[in-house]
C-alpha cells in the first residue's frame, strides 16, 4: 500500500451475506478506498472501537443484532468520532427508514444497489465528515488556547487556578499529599534590559521547557505571571517538593540560555508549601503560603530554595519585612525581579 492508498477513506462493510460483501468490497476498491468487513453486529462494534472507520456500510437485516442495534451502540459511544453509517436495506418503507434514521443512521441505499447512486451518497457522507473533524480540530485548538500561556506553552494562571481548585479538593477528600513550588527566575529585568524583551521571552521559554522536562507526567507546569511560574505536584509531601525545587534550582544554575547565538545566564528562587499542614485549609492558603516562602528566598539573597515550615516560619517573614523597612535586606526587594 503506497501513501496516497493509506490517506484513502475506510469503508467498514457490515453484512451477514458473503456475497454482498465481496461485490461491494470489490467495487469500493476499484473507486480507490480502503475497505475492512464484519459479518455480524458485534463483530462491528470491535472493529469500530478498536479502528474507527471513516464510513459505514451497515446491513439493516442481520441475525443476533440488527443494523439498527449497531447504529444505535455507535452512535451512543462519545468516546467515538463522528462515523457517518448509511444503511443498507431491501426494505423500501418509510416506516424502516424512520427507524433508522432514529437509530443514528445518516443516510439510506436500497438493495439492489445503485453503485452511481451509493458512490454519490458515501462522497456526501465524507465530505460531511470531513467537516466535522475540522470543526472538533478548530474546537479542541480553541480550548487549548484557551488555558495555554501563548508564549511558553505551559498552562496560563487562569487554568492553574481551575487545577488548583480540582486537585486541591482531591487531596481534601482522599487525604493525599500535595505540594506547590512557586518559581521566580532572578533579575529577569536586567535581561530584559541589557539584551532586549526578545532575549526575555527567549528565556521565559527555554525556562518552561526546562521545568517541563524536569517534572512528572502528573505534574502541571504554569506561568503564573511575568517571569513567575509554578508546579503542582501532586501525591507529594514537602520534602519531596523541596527536593524537586532543588533540582530545578541547580538545572537552571548550571543551564546556558541561548539567543542569538549569545549566552545567557539565569538562577531561580523558590518557594515550596505542602498539604498535609496545619496552617493550610484552602487553595488560596496554598499559594499564598508557597509566595511568603518566595518572598523569603529572594529577600535572603536569590538562588535559593525555602519551604514553608511551622510556626516559626512567620517570625522569619517578619525579620526580612523588617531588614526591608530598615534598608539592610541582602538582594534588594522581594518583588524586584
Amino acid at each position: 500500500m503506497d501513501a496516497d492508498d493509506a490517506h484513502a477513506p475506510l469503508i467498514l462493510i457490515v453484512d451477514d451475506h458473503p456475497d454482498n460483501v465481496e461485490v461491494l468490497k470489490v467495487r469500493l476498491e476499484a473507486l480507490g478506498y480502503r475497505t475492512a468487513t464484519a459479518s455480524d453486529g458485534e463483530a462491528a462494534l470491535e472493529m469500530v472501537a478498536e479502528s474507527p472507520p471513516d464510513l459505514i456500510l451497515l446491513d439493516v437485516m442481520m441475525p443476533n443484532m440488527d443494523g439498527n442495534e449497531v447504529a444505535r451502540r455507535i452512535k451512543g459511544n462519545k468516546s467515538l468520532p463522528y462515523i457517518p453509517i448509511i444503511m443498507q436495506t431491501a426494505l423500501d418503507t418509510t416506516q424502516s427508514k424512520v427507524v433508522g434514521l432514529d437509530a443514528g443512521a445518516d443516510d439510506y441505499i436500497t438493495k439492489p444497489i445503485n453503485y452511481a447512486e451509493l458512490q454519490a451518497r458515501m462522497g456526501a457522507a465524507l465530505r460531511i465528515k470531513m467537516l466535522q473533524d475540522e470543526v472538533k480540530a478548530k474546537n479542541v485548538q480553541l480550548a487549548e488556547m484557551a488555558i495555554t500561556d501563548a508564549l511558553t506553552g505551559v498552562f496560563n494562571r487562569r487554568h492553574v487556578d481551575e487545577l488548583l481548585d480540582e486537585m486541591f479538593e482531591h487531596s481534601l477528600r482522599l487525604h493525599e499529599y500535595l505540594a506547590l513550588a512557586m518559581f521566580d527566575l532572578d533579575h529577569f529585568k536586567h535581561v530584559n534590559d541589557t539584551f532586549g524583551h526578545q532575549a526575555g521571552d527567549a528565556v521565559l521559554g527555554q525556562f518552561s521547557r526546562l521545568l517541563k522536562h524536569l517534572a512528572r507526567d502528573i505534574d502541571r507546569v504554569g506561568r503564573y505571571g511575568g517571569e513567575e511560574f509554578v508546579v503542582l505536584l501532586p501525591g507529594t509531601g514537602l520534602d519531596a517538593g523541596v527536593t524537586f525545587a532543588e533540582r530545578v534550582r541547580q538545572e537552571v544554575e548550571t543551564h546556558q540560555f541561548e539567543y542569538e547565538g549569545r549566552a545567557l545566564r539565569c538562577t531561580v528562587s523558590v518557594g515550596v508549601a505542602a498539604w498535609h499542614h496545619p496552617r493550610i485549609r484552602s487553595r488560596q492558603q496554598l499559594v499564598k503560603s508557597a509566595d511568603d516562602s518566595l518572598y523569603v528566598a529572594k529577600s535572603l539573597g536569590r538562588n535559593r530554595v525555602v519551604r514553608f515550615a511551622g510556626p516559626e516560619f512567620n517570625a522569619n517573614v517578619k525579620d526580612v519585612d523588617d531588614q526591608h523597612a530598615n534598608g539592610t535586606a541582602s538582594g534588594g526587594g522581594a518583588r524586584a525581579g
